[in-house]
């Protein structure tokens, strides 16, 4: 059975397990599914009430630009949670095969650039989520700012946990031009998130 089709006490509990996985590549993937979420949640409670239909019809239509565009984010990351814990099971499998076998380094090296590509991937759509933020938290209710709060601060955690997994498989690449462009790439992303999440907590907790 898929993570994803579990109830939510049987997915934390099988995190709160003696296996290696799920772990925290997929509990990345689930903390941003949850701020996508959640900051569709303020666009619901938005879209169609007194104050948003007196904004300007181009501000309302690239309003819900922004939250179709997350919510394709989010089919995408849902996939994602699985995706995470499928591509650690294969670097298992890769370890697991006999040191002989001409095939094994191959499988390895594979192996290990899924289990990079899967969570960069995860903190590359995250942050274009927590992107839209900005423009949910000018126009959206503002009766829902403190979810969008939690909105921000699990996508940020879902960002930097899957940043981790990429940072941490990144010495079992034998190509160094790989190593060079994911490390790059992660810190590029990681500090990016920092700065955009300070500056939406900030306008945030303004408004608290």
């Amino acid at each position: 059975m898929k993570l994803i089709d579990l109830k939510t006490i049987d997915f934390i509990n099988e995190i709160d397990s003696q296996k290696p996985a799920p772990g925290g590549g997929s509990v990345s993937a689930l903390l941003s599914t949850l701020g996508v979420s959640l900051a569709r949640m303020v666009g619901h409670l938005s879209v169609g009430k007194k104050k948003f239909l007196k904004l300007d019809q181009d501000i309302q239509n690239e309003f819900n630009e922004h939250l179709n565009h997350l919510l394709v984010i989010k089919e995408e990351l849902i996939q994602l949670i699985d995706k995470d814990t499928e591509a650690f099971n294969l670097i298992m499998t890769a370890y697991q095969q006999p040191k002989d076998d001409p095939h094994r380094n191959q499988a390895i090296q594979d192996a290990t650039l899924e289990a990079i590509k899967v969570p960069y991937r995860v903190a590359q759509i995250s942050f274009k989520a927590l992107e839209r933020l900005s423009f949910i938290l000018a126009y959206g209710n503002k009766q829902t700012i403190s979810d969008l709060g939690v909105s921000a601060l699990s996508l940020s955690s879902g960002i930097e946990g899957a940043l981790m997994n990429v940072l941490i498989n990144i010495p079992g690449l034998s190509s160094e031009n790989q190593k060079n462009l994911y490390q790059q790439e992660a810190k590029k992303i990681l500090k990016e998130t920092h700065e955009l999440k300070q500056t939406l907590l900030n306008l945030i907790y303004e408004h608290l």
